[in-house]
């Protein structure tokens, strides 16, 4: 019976009986996978081998209580910043979690025919980012990456900061080091500069850059130069990174200034509070980052769109938790790259300087069923 009802959480107009399901067959209302669902629980899902692993990590301490494994009340939910009365046992069990030595499997999947597993890196984002933590957690990262390949995993997925370039350049680092590497490392940059394009509204001439230099960066900025879009850049490191990486017929759509004119900022990691404060009323923000900008002095007067991510197909199977701060049934385009590549079965790497192609991504995504996510232009539509 949990089999069968199952499923009504997850398409939600079937299968409504729990512990009479005769009424579904009789109406109607059946699913018609509840017999498949059924068989392969009976076969035990653990010993499947996932298809596409997802790898993750903690953010802040409040995310412990988000994963699936945690309360289903604050996973269903985009996470936020926890409540004072529950701050010390949020920072007890913090603490606990750090101290795990081994990557954790979170969350279990399926779409279609494929198995898909989020695995957990059992550190904070702060750590990643300590000096003193950083190669112990890059060990963690590899180690994962490893079991993923013995597991018979075909795409790995490296989410938040397991792609950071400082720690493996963007994956390929698994890749020089083991050149048989059968399990396919995907960044998923074409699909997130994809969902980036999608929420650049309509109309738009010219946009502002803002942000430290990074392979997300560099291949936004083609992007938009091949569409004829200009690409204003207020930092001067920067402007000189992307020049060089721009061929010569593309620089004309990209130009240094620092009026901060532009009605649409396109901001990634390094986007300072001062920056944020600078805009003027009615600004978008469009992050590019897999982390959205400080929310502690989010701009009344301006429109903030969502990281890059997509709704997921409406058979995607036991997706109860919420992906960080996104709601629920929406996913980081960098976790749904993974699962296209898996799915179109390309035999190819997404890691380093190289991509699968931002149009490939994006048409490859919605023939699969995902949809694109941006409530900050349906808000506006209203």
């Amino acid at each position: 019976m949990a089999s069968f009802h199952s499923l009504h959480h997850t398409q939600f107009r079937t299968n409504y009986s729990l512990f009479m399901p005769m009424y579904d067959y009789l109406y109607g209302t059946l699913d018609k996978s509840s017999e498949d669902l059924y068989e392969r629980t009976l076969q035990g899902r653990e010993e499947e081998a996932p298809d596409v692993v997802h790898l993750t990590h903690l953010t802040t301490p409040d995310s412990v209580f988000h994963l699936r494994l945690g309360f289903a009340s604050l996973a269903s939910a985009p996470l936020v910043a926890s409540k004072l009365r529950l701050r010390v046992v949020v920072r007890a069990i913090a603490t606990l979690v750090s101290r795990i030595a081994t990557t954790f499997r979170a969350e279990a999947n399926r779409l279609h025919n494929l198995n898909i597993e989020t695995w957990v890196i059992p550190r904070y984002t702060s750590q990643y980012l300590s000096k003193d933590e950083a190669y112990a957690v890059s060990r963690l990262v590899e180690k994962a990456v490893s079991d993923a390949e013995a597991s018979g995993a075909r795409v790995v997925t490296l989410g938040l900061l397991n792609q950071a370039y400082e720690m493996n350049k963007n994956g390929e680092l698994y890749v020089i080091r083991k050149p048989s590497l059968k399990t396919k490392i995907v960044d998923g940059t074409s699909l997130a500069v994809a969902a980036v394009l999608h929420m650049i509204p309509h109309g738009t001439n010219d946009v502002l850059l803002l942000g430290n230099p990074s392979k997300m960066t560099f291949v936004l900025t083609l992007a938009l130069c091949e569409r004829e879009t200009q690409v204003q850049v207020a930092d001067q490191d920067l402007y000189e990174c992307l020049k060089q990486e721009l061929r010569p017929e593309m620089r004309k759509h990209l130009a240094l200034s620092r009026s901060y004119s532009s009605k649409v900022w396109l901001v990634g990691d390094g986007l300072t509070d001062q920056e944020q404060r600078r805009a003027r009323e009615g600004v978008h923000f469009v992050p590019y980052s897999q982390f959205p900008p400080n929310n502690a002095i989010r701009r009344q007067d301006c429109v903030y769109h969502s990281t890059p991510a997509l709704v997921v197909p409406d058979s995607f199977e036991n997706l109860h938790a919420c992906e960080n701060w996104l709601p629920r049934r929406v996913m980081s385009a960098w976790r749904a790259a993974g699962i296209v590549h898996a799915l179109q079965k390309w035999d190819a790497h997404e890691c380093g300087a190289a991509v699968t192609g931002v149009d490939k991504a994006w048409t490859a995504a919605l023939a699969h069923g995902f949809r694109p996510f941006d409530p900050s232009a349906t808000a506006a539509a209203k």
